[in-house]
């Protein structure tokens, strides 16, 4: 057994820290052939799950069918892994998934808080290997200590820490390869994004918008962990869209944009597609007039050189904090190549992917009052914290009529299906000057506690909404569609859900013992398909749902499956 001692901040090798753990602490060489042809072709092989939405385009669809609508309400759970409370960070420290389980040939690998990575049996759920990155205490973190996922490629398992680093691990023994520090964690970034491989490169986001930095989109060696390009998400003096900012001062330098969630990427074009984050300060936007480009919009970024190619902006001059970070889902209709995206703001947006025009938009939520976006994408804002200390109530509320987690869209039947927040909050403008790591949100905001509601809704290409699961609470989690015409979807209150995907009907239902906010993936392993869906509640659970703020956390990774055959 070895153990590395590193100075705090570095990362602290605890592959073998706790010895031989049951099954063995090395993995099958499993990821040795994983590269950018097979995770372009990934669905071709639904045993696996290869990549954060399970392949390029977005979609979180899966072909397997073995469980299906005849056969979901037999399914049960196969095993359970509970990762514990460990880990000490800044800010609140939930302890609760928020992460896509990647699986490769029977092997899983898993990211939690605080620096965690574990590789798991797939079929038994046994731990093979830990990994724990030294995340220092003072990290300034906005909305919890969270981490989406891991990437694999070339016998390595890529994972981002809380404190901005970039990490490469061994994927059979989970010891460090290389490690690479992409952000200022004294200024305020962090990171929390699920990396995405693109040919021989690894793709990261920073987060952080919270506290006035400049967010940005980079690229590194997946061999030798060398940076290829950063394409900053807010324009300097000079640049294209930098007359959409104040020309005098430096709001730009702490203009937002982060690109905290995992960008989608098609090969035709050879584009990333990535949703970037509010304008800071999040309230007050009287210190930075014009439309602020290029946050709260939908960016295609050139793959192989970093830079912008189109852009469509959701929310200009946001002041409501919305975001819109929500996955950029790639499919096809009518022959045309087109990109859904599901806004913060409560409305659909389809676009053509090859150059960002509007197709199409629709609100995808009965409340919203912050203003109206017309057929064409003209925005009017009605209702915003524009005065100093005056309460202003507003629908959707700063969480989002979708959050962070993600729609899904299936192939088969043609459906987008989004899991709906739909909850208000009162912002009271405060003006505040920035400081450097400090919160720079420029506003006290109350998420309303009451009146609220929830639904798992499908809508077409053209806007459309075909049917609609309703729940009492927001719906605070991403959702699953599967070539057995199931949608899954869980609950806050520990639900966890099957869906038929045509109708809506509720088919299943299985208690979780923690509600949920991460996102389901789906496999097979030895002929048996499986559902893992990693729970726990927590993260900015005061943004979306505060009543449910004191509900138990419970991080534990479930797995379902039909009864084994004999």
């Amino acid at each position: 057994m070895t153990v590395e001692y590193v100075d705090a901040g570095e990362a602290i090798d605890q592959g073998n820290l706790s010895g031989k753990v049951p099954g063995g602490d090395v993995a099958p060489p499993v990821v040795r052939d994983v590269g950018y042809e097979r995770i372009l072709n990934a669905r071709s092989e639904p045993q696996n799950w290869l990549t954060y939405y399970g392949a390029y385009n977005g979609q979180r669809y899966s072909p397997l069918d073995q469980i299906n609508t005849e056969n979901v309400n037999r399914i049960g759970p196969a095993w359970v892994f509970q990762a514990g409370t460990t880990g000490i960070i800044a800010g609140a420290s939930t302890y609760s998934f928020e992460a896509a389980p990647i699986v490769v040939d029977g092997i899983m690998f898993l990211a939690g808080w605080d620096g965690w990575v574990w590789a798991l049996d797939a079929k038994t759920g046994v731990e093979i290997w830990r990994y724990k990155h030294a995340v220092p205490f003072d990290v300034s973190l906005c909305c919890g200590n969270v981490n989406r996922g891991v990437a694999v490629a070339a016998g390595k398992v890529f994972v981002v820490t809380a404190n901005a680093h970039v990490l490469a691990l061994d994927a059979t023994t989970g010891k460090r390869v290389w490690d690479r520090t992409y952000g200022d964690v004294r200024a305020g970034e962090s990171a929390t994004v699920a990396p995405l491989i693109v040919k021989d490169k690894v793709v990261v986001g920073s987060s952080g918008g919270e506290f006035g930095v400049r967010g940005h989109l980079d690229a590194f060696d997946l061999e030798s962990g060398e940076h290829q390009w950063r394409c900053y998400m807010v324009p300097k003096p000079g640049e294209p869209g930098s007359d959409t900012w104040p020309s005098d001062g430096e709001a730009w330098a702490r203009g937002g944009a982060n690109c905290w969630i995992t960008a989608t990427f098609d090969q035709e074009t050879n584009l990333l597609y990535v949703g970037t984050g509010n304008p800071a300060p999040d309230f007050d936007g009287a210190v930075r007039e014009g439309d602020n480009l290029y946050t709260d919009s939908i960016v295609a970024v050139d793959a192989d050189a970093g830079q912008i190619r189109w852009h469509y902006q959701c929310t200009p001059h946001d002041v409501w904090d919305y975001d819109s970070i929500g996955e950029c889902i790639l499919f096809e209709s009518d022959g045309r190549k087109l990109l859904g995206h599901f806004d913060k703001n409560g409305y659909l947006f389809v676009v053509d992917r090859t150059n960002g025009e509007l197709v199409q938009i629709t609100p995808f939520v009965d409340r919203i009052t912050w203003g109206a976006i017309t057929r064409d994408g003209q925005v009017t804002a009605k209702v915003y914290p524009d005065e100093e200390g005056v309460p202003v109530h507003f629908y959707p509320g700063p969480a989002g009529a979708k959050e962070w987690t993600h729609a899904a869209y299936s192939p088969k039947t043609g459906l987008f299906y989004v899991p709906v927040q739909d909850v208000g909050a009162t912002a009271t403008r405060r003006r505040r000057e920035f400081k450097e790591s400090i919160p720079y949100w420029g506003a006290g905001v109350q998420v309303d506690i009451e009146d609220m509601t929830g639904s798992i809704s499908a809508f077409d290409a053209n806007g459309d909404e075909r049917w609609r699961w309703r729940n009492e609470l927001p719906m605070c989690a991403s959702v699953l569609a599967t070539g057995g015409d199931l949608v899954f979807a869980g609950e806050p209150t520990g639900e966890f859900n099957a869906l038929d995907a045509r109708t809506g009907e509720l088919l299943w239902q299985f208690q979780c013992g923690s509600g949920h906010h991460s996102n389901p993936t789906t496999y097979m392993v030895d002929g048996r398909q499986y559902i893992a869906v990693p729970v726990g509640w927590g993260a900015w659970s005061e943004g979306f749902l505060p009543g449910m703020l004191g509900a138990g956390h419970g991080s534990a990774l479930i797995t379902f499956a039909l009864p084994e055959t004999s």
